[in-house]
């Protein structure tokens, strides 16, 4: 081979400039930007330079040959004529990638396939060795790629990706890669900081990846040191001397480099299962005694040093799984702002988001972004300097009024912290920094301005009549389509998905600058506002698990204490708008036997239990529920005389032969569980199912009988059978007075 070869560095989408400073600083020349990819020329202790040094590239690959190509026959034939007993003994092993279509190859498959048929047939010996294929661990990779009717074919030098430092065997949901880590500090001004001494932060570590990237840049650790396999080791053309001195240079430097005094470098993770991968991470990369881990909130975040420190906060926020989860990430990115604001005065920080519009609530300006992929996810890494001039806050300063502050946080920064005394000699604490709250948007202010105006319109009702949940806000502004329900001291968001019609990222904004507004509204801390998106149900969808905290509230009502659970399901386990039926049922629940069909969480058998119910039996399909329904009648002392009952409502009933004095049937519009039998659609079969139920009815016995189905009409020749009343109106509180539709509710007795 020649003393300059042609060299091909790939590395992720967005990652191409970046690529090409570092590769020419290491030596490459002639170099020029591709798409996801860098070539250049370069002798071979370049190339190996480039293989143990680059911190952003995912494969070195030399070029091998280049040739014109307008069929598979010109493609078998231009690799054929490649020398390959240069690269490879005959009984070795071989991986070939393929990419690009065209000139008659519209499969990666068999384009790979014709390449390692033109190896092997060069390589075959007279007694029959060839070589063989091995996918994981071959002792020599080829790529070819085929660009506009010419084929580049290449050995890849690194082996697996150089993204795969070592270092990294436990990983989070969804990591960042190490070279994209890496690129993401480069970018972010870390080489430059390190140098200077600066201190390195994480609010949300994961397992480490950017705190370990960041420590081997401080210390100046080959980002490939540690690596035992490379796609050279049984190459041919392999200069071991050259090899070994760049080694043996590297690992000097590394010495050198740990032998210094370790730069402040802190993870902070909310999650406790994260933080012992991360730990064993940091341990693998030999750098436990650069790098400390803590579990902690990123409201609890606290990275300052000392009050001199400079530094850099560098974070990669999650990003959110289901629907809804984006919107509640805002509060995250809050804390984050608020905790920039309060204890990093005049670092720097950098935010890699796939979500740039909660960025902007961070309530502190970026100076600088790029664009950047994480995989096919676009994303934006937000550079910001933490001085006060940035702060967005209700008050509006002239540019000479920033430049003041700016000068006054640098001077505050810079001078040496003197303890003051007063006359006694005692020391004087200083005064707490007050940081003012960003200022909610005029759509957030006006919505803020609602729940205030709804908070004190309810209040006197809800102290009057003991109430400790409750709903404040149902879509009164039709541009903030959620509901917002009160539980004792935490809040329940439900946004309702808005129609096609409407522009998502208005959408999006509006449901930002509400979700903003609504702890300063109601003057609850943002931890404990839970937001869900709701859409149109189908079947069960409604009561199927949304997560697995597993965590329960208890919340009063009518004198009875009730579980509910936020986070784990769309509903809570308590409907709201059926709290005046289940008052109702307390208040006629004595010396009767009560029986609560379709009863969900069993809260109406709670109040007749509490109203004196000589029994109580419920009824429903799921397990879950009625163990739900079990805890709640023994939370307030109800465990005898209240019977649960696991089973299909229609059946049961079909099969009772006992009698009730008092029934309450709320259905659900439409189930189809597979433990039932048929399908049950409220529409069609409710008829049957307040026949059977009224079979069921003790004479002089009430049936209450409600649902939520809009469209939902009862039929008309009940009320020849039966005395049927519709009660609705009795049966919504002021708090659901905006929408009479909520349900509705008929009182039915014997003829």
């Amino acid at each position: 081979m020649s003393d300059r070869n042609e060299l091909f560095l790939t590395c992720p989408k967005g990652l191409e400039g970046l690529l090409l400073e570092e590769a020419i600083g290491l030596g490459l020349e002639e170099a020029r930007e591709h798409t996801s990819a860098i070539r250049g020329l370069a002798d071979m202790e370049t190339a190996y330079r480039l293989c143990l040094w680059s911190r952003l590239a995912n494969r070195v690959l030399l070029v091998l040959k280049r040739f014109p190509m307008k069929n598979a026959e010109d493609l078998y034939n231009g690799v054929l004529d490649v020398d390959w007993h240069d690269h490879m003994v005959p009984d070795g092993t071989l991986a070939v990638e393929f990419s690009g279509h065209g000139s008659g190859i519209d499969n990666t498959h068999f384009g790979a396939l014709k390449v390692k048929d033109a190896i092997v047939d060069k390589l075959r010996t007279p007694s029959g060795e060839r070589p063989s294929i091995d996918k994981f661990s071959p002792d020599l990779r080829i790529h070819l790629r085929l660009d506009r009717g010419e084929a580049i074919l290449s050995l890849d030098l690194s082996g697996s990706s150089l993204h795969q430092r070592g270092y990294r065997l436990q990983q989070g949901a969804a990591p960042l890669k190490e070279n994209l880590a890496a690129a993401v500090l480069i970018r972010a001004g870390w080489p430059r900081m390190a140098a200077e001494g600066a201190a390195l932060a994480d609010p949300m570590c994961g397992v480490g990846t950017f705190l370990v990237e960041g420590a081997m840049i401080a210390a100046d650790i080959a980002p490939n040191l540690n690596r035992i396999h490379w796609g050279f080791d049984a190459w041919l053309g392999h200069v071991p001397a050259i090899w070994k001195k760049l080694h043996e240079e590297a690992t000097e430097r590394a010495e050198i480099g740990m032998a210094k005094p370790p730069l402040w470098i802190r993870g902070y993770e909310a999650d406790p299962r994260l933080i012992q991968p991360a730990r064993n991470n940091i341990e693998r990369a030999g750098l436990s005694h650069w790098i400390k881990i803590y579990q902690g909130e990123v409201a609890t975040f606290e990275p300052r040093p000392d009050q001199n420190q400079k530094g850099l906060v560098i974070c990669n926020p999650p990003y959110g799984e289901r629907l809804g989860d984006e919107a509640s990430l805002l509060y995250l990115y809050q804390n984050l702002g608020e905790r920039l604001r309060q204890a990093c005065l005049n670092w720097e920080a950098a935010v890699f988001t796939g979500a740039p519009d909660l960025g902007k609530r961070m309530g502190i300006r970026s100076h600088k972004q790029y664009s950047f992929w994480n995989g096919a996810l676009p994303c934006k890494l937000l550079l910001i300097k933490v001085t006060p001039d940035q702060f967005v806050t209700g008050e509006r300063r002239t540019p000479e009024q920033r430049q003041a502050e700016r000068e006054q946080a640098e001077s505050v920064v810079e001078a040496p912290v003197q303890q003051q005394f007063n006359k006694n000699g005692n020391p004087i604490k200083p005064a707490p920094v007050v940081i003012e709250q960003p200022r909610l948007s005029e759509g957030g202010q006006m919505f803020a301005n609602r729940l205030q105006k709804n908070l004190k319109a309810l209040g006197k009702w809800v102290k009057r009549e003991g109430i400790d949940c409750y709903r404040v806000y149902d879509a009164d502004m039709p541009e903030y389509s959620m509901a917002i329900d009160l539980y004792h001291d935490w809040v329940h968001v439900q946004e309702y998905a808005a129609p096609k019609s409407v522009d998502p990222e208005k959408a999006s904004a509006r449901m930002f600058d509400a979700l903003a507004a609504i702890p300063q509204a109601l003057n609850i801390d943002k931890s404990r506002v839970i937001v869900k998106r709701r859409e149109r149900q189908s079947g069960t969808k409604q009561y199927e698990r949304q997560s697995a905290q597993g965590k329960f509230t208890e919340v009063m009502e009518g004198g009875v204490k009730l579980l509910v659970n936020l986070t784990d399901y769309l509903d809570t386990g308590l409907f709201l708008d059926h709290r005046p039926i289940r008052m109702r049922i307390q208040k006629e629940a004595a010396g009767k036997r009560f029986l609560n069909l379709y009863c969900y969480t069993a809260t109406a058998s709670v109040h007749a239990a509490k109203g004196g119910a000589r029994s109580t039996t419920s009824v429903d399909l799921s397990k879950t529920y009625l163990d739900w329904a079990r805890r709640n009648l023994s939370l307030n002392g109800f465990s005898d005389k209240n019977r649960l009952e696991q089973g299909d409502v229609m059946a049961w009933l079909d099969a009772c032969r006992e009698e009730y004095d008092l029934i309450f049937i709320d259905p659900p519009t439409f189930s189809n569980s597979k433990r039932m039998e048929g399908i049950f659609d409220v529409q069609r079969d409710h008829v049957q199912l307040l026949d059977l139920a009224m079979a069921r009815l003790a004479p002089g016995g009430v049936l209450y009988f409600s649902n939520n189905f809009r469209k939902f009409v009862l039929d008309e020749h009940l009320a020849a059978r039966y005395a049927v009343e519709e009660i609705t109106a009795s049966t919504i509180d002021p708090d659901f007075a905006r929408n009479s539709k909520i349900h509705r509710a008929w009182k039915i007795t014997a003829r």
